[in-house]
């Protein structure tokens, strides 16, 4: 649409396509949030009632790619003051890791000693989620919070509150 109004009206639009997103006001919801909330839940939840193992769904195999909400809207005003082209351009950090690498950093920044146990009777999902950023990375823009800094922000600063 946005392709559509600016070759149509003129309209300085642009589209872009996020790849998956976390920060502090995530749905931490077991029944319905994404992979990386449920696990922060999870693992702290473990943590609190001194749980022996946290389970995660399907093999632990399947690679993904996250970015801060910060980021994203960092993003999205440096695109509005430095792009102005059709079609989409991406945003994400080009880099993705595995369920299992996550699920271990997730362990050690909420500070859980136990086992994490993959349940491989349960869907791992699309095997690899990776955008290509080369486009965004072009033009200057790089992620400025590693996946590390922003699940211990998330988890330090936000996550109490949200978890009650």
């Amino acid at each position: 649409m946005c392709d559509a109004y600016r070759s149509q009206y003129g309209c300085n639009f642009i589209s872009v396509m996020p790849t998956n997103l976390y920060g502090p006001n995530d749905n931490y919801d077991l029944k319905n949030s994404h992979v990386l909330p449920a696990l922060l839940r999870k693992f702290h939840e473990a943590k609190m009632e001194d749980q022996p193992e946290v389970t995660v769904w399907g093999s632990g195999t399947p690679r993904r790619e996250f970015l801060h909400a910060d980021d994203m809207a960092d993003a999205c005003v440096f695109l509005m003051k430095n792009y102005s082209e059709e079609g989409l351009i991406n945003i994400g950090v080009g880099e993705d890791l595995s369920i299992k690498e996550l699920a271990g950093m997730i362990k050690d920044i909420v500070g859980y000693k136990g086992k994490i146990v993959f349940d491989s009777s349960k869907p791992d999902g699309t095997p690899r989620k990776l955008m290509d950023v080369s486009k965004l990375s072009s033009l200057g823009w790089k992620a400025s919070i590693s996946l590390q800094e922003g699940i211990a922000m998330v988890y330090n600063e936000k996550f109490s509150e949200v978890i009650k």
